[in-house]
Order: structure tokens, then sequence, then C-alpha cells
């Protein structure tokens, strides 16, 4: 698998990827085997050799697909996948802990029917296990070779920057991937996370380039979402992000900047991304082989001088389209009533 686009080192690791990774959360839910082999077989033929996964995604399917599509080629694959959300309504089927890691592990590799996983997310944080118990369970995890690298996914840059400190303090291998929301209309990242991100060699995978469909411009402000979109469906994740008024009226704006560019809103809102050298990559998200065809496309875009000026009169740089947002995996936690 040749790549005919920039590889780059993931952090300060040795593992190579190339700058936009297959995400497949829609595999196994909203895209069938067939559609999912033709974006791989795009992904090959671009070079484009780092997937992305995760247990939760359709509950198990999105592994079990990725698996049976990689079999063929599975060491031309840089192969992520996530634990940490919850498996069952068990107390002890979530989180990070030594108990559910271990048991989380071999579940996704009997799904993925291989024999190691490549960069291995825990999908949140969970300050109820001490960090000494995670990091010396994924370290027996990569003895093992089950593992070969990890990342954090949905991390406060203070929570980062501990584990990475804990990791030094243990003399055991450290996270060398975050995978962080990011997008023109939610910029919260850039005031913290991605300078720690960059102070401790963690490179920068970041997801939801599209505000989760809104820069597409295809919801209106004031108008019904179209049918069988994310907001029709009251997407979960969408209703507590990105499904913003302002955010919805400023993508029509994104929209316009875009194609006096000449270019799509996806293309733009590729390149703007990548074009943060704080970022090494990012995790794209489609549900069908022409999604995928617009997001390999725009690795052929750069974001200029013009264009940044341009989202930062639209959102200012560490903030997000709307005053006072917030996600819910990332909850503010500095205030605490007394009474």
């Amino acid at each position: 698998m040749s790549s005919l686009h920039p590889i780059r080192p993931l952090g300060a690791s040795g593992l190579k990827v190339p700058a936009l990774w297959l995400g497949t959360m829609m595999f196994g839910d909203r895209t069938d085997a067939a559609e999912a082999g033709r974006m791989l077989d795009l992904a090959r033929e671009h070079g484009l050799f780092a997937i992305d996964t995760a247990d939760s995604y359709g509950v198990g399917a999105s592994e079990r697909m990725v698996g049976q599509l990689i079999r063929r080629d599975r060491e031309s694959w840089v192969l992520a996948t996530k634990f940490a959300n919850p498996g069952s309504e068990r107390a002890n089927d979530r989180g990070l802990s030594r108990r559910w890691m271990t048991l989380a592990v071999d579940r996704s590799l009997q799904r993925l029917d291989t024999d190691w996983i490549d960069l291995y997310w825990m999908h949140r944080d969970d300050e109820t296990t001490p960090a000494e118990e995670t990091l010396s369970a994924m370290a027996r995890l990569i003895e093992a070779g089950k593992v070969r690298y990890y990342g954090v996914s949905n991390f406060r840059a203070w929570r980062l920057a501990r584990l990475v400190e804990t990791a030094r303090r243990m003399g055991v291998p450290p996270p060398i991937a975050c995978q962080p929301p990011y997008s023109a209309m939610t910029r919260g990242i850039e005031d913290e996370l991605l300078p720690a991100c960059a102070h401790y060699g963690v490179g920068a995978v970041v997801y939801s380039p599209l505000a989760r469909g809104v820069l597409t411009g295809k919801y209106l402000p004031g108008s019904a979402p179209p049918e069988d979109s994310r907001a029709a469906r009251q997407d979960r994740r969408l209703m507590q992000t990105e499904w913003r008024q302002e955010s919805v009226a400023l993508a029509q704006r994104f929209v316009a900047h875009a194609r006096a560019r000449g270019l799509t809103p996806v293309q733009l809102a590729l390149a703007w991304a990548l074009n943060n050298r704080l970022v090494s990559g990012v995790i794209a998200g489609p549900r069908t082989l022409a999604q995928w065809q617009d997001y390999v496309s725009a690795l052929s875009v750069r974001a200029d001088a013009e264009d940044e000026a341009f989202v930062d009169s639209l959102v200012r740089p560490g903030h997000a389209s709307t005053h006072g947002y917030t996600d819910p995996l990332y909850p503010v936690t500095g205030r605490q009533p007394r009474g």
C-alpha cells in the first residue's frame, strides 16, 4: 500500500501515519459491508493506511466488519480501536480498570480477528481508577504483544499531563496520541490541550472536523433538518455538542467562503484543521463512498492566510461558536458550591 500523501510520525513515537484516517463509526450501522469495502479500496489506492474503530461502535459490529475487510492485508494497516465506554449495565464493564481493560482487549482482538492492536485508545477518562492501575495494565498488554501503542480520547489537558508524568515516573510507555474533537466551530482544544500534546510529544489526531455535519451547510437556520440526517435522528452526541443555532448560522458563511474558493465545505474544513502544526491527523467519519471521496480530495487543498483570517472572524481561537458552550465529555468541574 504505497502512499500518495505525506506520512508523519505520530507524536514522539516511531509509528508513522497518514494525515487522514478512515473512521468507521458508521460501519455495521449506517454503512454496509459492500460500501465499507469500497471505502477501504479507495484508502488503499491513496495509501491512507490508518483505520479507527471502537468496541462501542455498532455494539461491536464495526470491529467485526473492519476485521473482515483488512484480513487479507492486515500488516499494511495501522489499526486503532478503543475501550472504556460501557459494555453492559454491570458496574465493572466500563472504565479504565485492569479488570475491564483485560476483558475488553481480548474481546476486541476476537472481533477484529487479529493478534494485535496498533493503537489502543482510552475512549474516555475515568477518574475513579488510579492512573497507576491503568498504566501498569497497559504496559502488560504491550509486553504481551496484544497492543503496540496507546492513546487517550476525550481527556482534559491536565489529565493528559498527569498520565504522561505518571508513566514516566513508573518507567512504563507513555501515551503517544490524543483524540479530541476539533472543528472551525469548536476550537476549545487550542487553549490548553493542543499545547499540552505538543509539549509532551503526544500526537493530536482530531475527530469531527465537520462539526458532526454542521459545516457541510446541510442544516439551514430556522428549518427542519433533512430527513435521515443526524439531527433528524436526534443523534445524542450531535444534540449534546454541535447542534447549536449559532454554528448552523455560521456554517452558511463557511460554505459561501469555500465555494468562493472553488472548494467544497468538506475540503475547506479538513484543510483548515490540518493547517494547524499541532494537529498530526484528522479522523473522517464517512457514511458513504462519496463522502469518503470528498475527504480524500481535501488532501490536495491547502488553507491559506485568508482562510485562517476568515475562520478567526467566525470563531475566535480557543473558543466555540456559542458563548458558554462546553462538551459533556469535557465537563466543567471548577465550581463546587459549599451549600
